[in-house]
């Protein structure tokens, strides 16, 4: 098991000074510097953060995030959306390594060789809660070793919500100190993190399988991949379980049949849709300057369509509402609403027994008339184009 803090210096007075001195960033600075590492991840199931490793070319987030998925959509602030391969599952430590299929060029070692950290220092972490893009959340190690299951972990009150998961975990000296994986429900901010220490070891076992697919026993902690499999799923070493890409697995997707019917008509209409996936049940397409989510909610058995097309202008709104509530009385098939500033044209599924081929229909004219609308809007009334998140 790795040693959580390596307090390498204290016996060194030169040392320990000069670390003392060491200059603290500020938290704008912080975000700054991980804006280009700290990535989006989503899969069919579900959507979470993670970070990019430079020196390694792998991404690092939690198991949790990826889970029963081979394959995850990443997107970055300077990385295009893109399909990544999950060549390394850990589910006893909750850890998960991505890699991209061409490598990034970016320097910087981000995991640091040693550090110093105490019960009561500041703590950063970045991350994407509830989808809101690149949050960084300010609080203080509550206790340095925190151990839960028979594993080591840094006790914050740093807020960590759901999207945190995967996320980096920075002390003020912009090092990553852990990985933020889970907090205690109806606790008042009682996060988790797991050392980065369980991180470097992880990918020092890794890199003899650099490039391949490998799980972690759960039980031995051996790496298992489809070369030494037993059986096809079953640890060489001690006959645990596990699972590979290799292993035919189907994961249950909470969505169920609307689920694969929505992503049959994102495919129909050439839209591939691993990178439309914005998370468990929820989809994302940019259509011309025009942003399109599609979320299904399957416990009210309805998909909604909401696209973002323009924002209120800064004079003469009167004439663009009476456009608008005109626009809404004379169809059924969508309708606008807004939000603050930003105008969004809508249309809802409540047929769950609706073909591919029927919500692709409905899809496209979607597009279109978003398409059609933002232009109407900036052309006839002023409005200024969407701001979409990211």
């Amino acid at each position: 098991m790795p040693r959580h803090n390596d307090r390498y210096h204290e016996d060194d007075p030169y040392i320990k000074l000069t670390t003392l001195k060491k200059i603290k960033m500020s938290i704008q600075e912080l975000i700054e510097k991980y804006r280009s590492v700290v990535v989006q991840i989503a899969t069919a199931d579900a959507s979470g953060t993670g970070f990019f490793l430079p020196q390694f070319q792998l991404i690092v987030t939690n198991y949790h995030v990826i889970k029963d998925n081979w394959t995850a959509t990443i997107k970055g602030k300077h990385l295009e959306k893109q399909l990544g391969a999950v060549v390394y599952t850990n589910p006893r430590w909750d850890l998960a390594f991505i890699m991209l299929e061409s490598e990034i060029s970016m320097d910087g070692d981000l995991l640091p060789e040693n550090f110093d950290l105490r019960d009561g220092d500041a703590v950063i972490a970045i991350g994407h809660p509830f989808g809101l893009n690149y949050t960084a959340t300010q609080g203080v190690v509550s206790r340095l070793e925190r151990v839960q299951n028979g594993l080591t972990y840094i006790q914050t009150d740093t807020a960590i919500n759901p999207g945190n998961s995967g996320g980096p975990l920075i002390n003020l000296h912009g090092q990553i100190i852990g990985v933020n994986t889970f907090i205690i429900q109806h606790a008042d901010n009682l996060g988790f993190a797991l050392p980065v220490q369980y991180v470097k070891e992880a990918i020092t076992s890794y890199l003899p399988f650099y490039g391949k697919q490998v799980a972690c026993c759960s039980s031995c902690a051996t790496l298992v991949d489809v070369d030494n499999v037993d059986m096809g799923k079953y640890c060489p070493e001690c006959g645990t379980e596990v699972q590979l890409p290799a292993i035919d697995h189907v994961a249950n997707h909470a969505g169920g049949d609307m689920t694969a019917t929505v992503e049959d008509a994102l495919e129909l209409l050439g839209l591939p849709k691993n990178l439309c996936r914005n998370g468990a049940n929820a989809w994302a397409i940019e259509q011309g300057s025009a942003n399109i989510n599609i979320i299904y909610q399957p416990e009210k058995q309805v998909v909604f369509l909401d696209a973002s097309i323009g924002r209120l202008p800064k004079q003469n709104i009167r004439p663009l509402y009476e456009y608008l509530l005109r626009e809404n009385y004379n169809t059924e098939q969508h309708y606008f609403f807004t939000v603050q500033e930003n105008i969004y044209l809508s249309a809802a599924i409540l047929n769950m027994d609706i073909s591919a081929d029927e919500c692709a229909a409905l899809f496209t004219d979607i597009f279109n008339k978003a398409d059609d609308y933002d232009d109407i809007l900036m052309d006839r009334f002023g409005c200024l184009p969407p701001v979409h998140e990211g």
